[in-house]
């Protein structure tokens, strides 16, 4: 059997209900949480400006558009082995798909949105994606195509030989690099909704009879092309056997997650006493790959630097922590104090850290107040060793939806998302939220 058609098989074939208990409860924390930044995208400017471009009557340019609004946050789930975000990219395509089909089988829709976390979780590792995003190519936006397009073609009931046919053709939508995007609304979310976008006409165009080429991946295909190597051990071996929603980490506040351990290493030594206004220096020493990445400087109303700068997130932990959940910093104005802080925060690529990455994403702080405190964070809360429970979802999530769409509306959506995947009813009342959300 084919790479592809092994895929195919197990998106077809695979049943989330089969799943061990635990399993299936972290998947439905999973579209909790997914959900939540699906709303909150949807209520700020970079979210809102999605609805700008694209054909509105395109159900796939309207789940791209989604996808993209739940991405933007920097507060949905991550793998670190394969360095993507799966479930923005999945959990729209299926909730938008049952409400367009107007068909609620929680069984169907929970196998879909597992398939589609799976495959582009296995991509990512497969290309080894922790490595190849610092050449400039983005194993998310690499993998959404193919993921959605799996979610898609489980969610038409597309068979093995036409679900071949769709990944293959979403496997040739893959791009490669992605240039240096400034500017907000950032381009980074066009590209991102056309390739989810893109993933779902893949297996409509299957169910259509337009063929693919299921063979790709014997050959040297994506080395030729994108100059990627592709371990197709990794891709298929054991698929299946066992879900990746064990491994996926999900984002105790809005942050890129190469700033977290850092940020929760930083409250750390805070917590023992030292005030803000007696430090003078903060070493942040991560692994050489992200370094220069973190080390981003804020730039006043470009949100994106906001969530990325290591220094930015340390200072509002110690001056504003509750503005660590703020999802639309697209305000122009910068906090003098925030502003002090940060410029006191160096960070440093150290090689010694490099041998529990990309497993972990770890940080070393250290803070000079008079005297020199240190502290490290090798799995950050929200890791799997640090899983956030349902009642920590729900927190995060208060702290993320209260302040955008008021505490009524925040506990009203927390308890649709919460029964979603428990019956057909609840499952329907979700989806059709959701399709309505952006």
């Amino acid at each position: 059997m084919s790479v592809i058609g092994k895929l195919a098989s197990f998106v077809v074939g695979a049943k989330a209900s089969a799943l061990p208990a635990a399993e299936q409860e972290r998947l439905r924390l999973h579209l909790t949480d997914t959900a939540v930044a699906a709303l909150a995208g949807a209520c700020i400017a970079e979210g809102k400006a999605l609805r700008n471009f694209g054909d509105a009557a395109s159900l796939g340019s309207r789940i791209g558009r989604l996808a993209a609004a739940t991405r933007l946050t920097e507060i949905d789930d991550i793998h670190l082995p394969s360095c993507t975000t799966p479930s923005a990219g999945v959990v729209p395509v299926a909730l938008m798909l049952a409400a367009h089909a107007q068909k609620f089988d929680t069984e169907e829709i929970a196998s879909a949105i597992w398939v589609g976390t799976e495959v582009a979780t296995r991509i990512g590792t497969a290309i080894n994606g922790p490595q190849v995003l610092y050449r400039g190519i983005w194993p998310t936006y690499l993998a959404v195509p193919v993921a959605a397009a799996a979610t898609a073609a489980r969610l038409l009931g597309l068979n093995e030989a036409l679900t071949s046919h769709a990944l293959s053709l979403a496997f040739m939508l893959m791009a490669g690099g992605v240039g240096r995007i400034h500017g907000a609304p950032s381009g980074r979310w066009f590209l991102y909704a056309t390739a989810v976008a893109g993933g779902v006409a893949a297996a409509e165009a299957a169910r259509a009879d337009y063929r693919g080429d299921p063979d790709i991946l014997d050959k040297n295909w994506l080395a030729d092309t994108h100059g990627i190597a592709l371990d197709h051990a990794r891709l298929v071996d054991n698929l299946g056997a066992g879900s990746v929603y064990v491994a996926l980490s999900m984002k105790p506040f809005c942050s890129a997650k190469q700033a977290i351990a850092a940020v929760e290493a930083f409250r750390a030594i805070l917590d023992r006493g030292v005030r803000p206004d007696a430090i003078v220096k903060v070493r942040v020493k991560v692994p050489p790959a992200y370094a220069g990445m973190i080390a981003t400087r804020a730039v006043p109303g470009v949100r994106l630097s906001t969530l990325v700068s290591v220094a930015h997130q340390i200072a509002l932990s110690a001056l504003a922590p509750e503005r660590l959940y703020e999802v639309d910093r697209s305000s122009p104005q910068a906090d003098a104090a925030v502003t002090q802080l940060a410029a006191k925060v160096e960070v440093i690529g150290d090689a010694s850290l490099e041998a529990i990455y990309p497993q972990h994403w770890p940080a070393e702080v250290e803070v000079d107040a008079g005297e020199v405190f240190r502290h490290r964070v090798v799995a950050a809360t929200g890791d799997p060793e640090h899983a956030l429970s349902p009642a920590g979802v729900d927190a995060k999530a208060r702290h993320v939806l209260d302040p955008l769409v008021g505490a009524d509306r925040a506990r009203e959506w927390l308890g649709i998302c919460g029964a979603a995947l428990g019956d057909g009813i609840a499952c329907c009342k979700l989806a059709e939220a959701f399709a309505a959300v952006l």
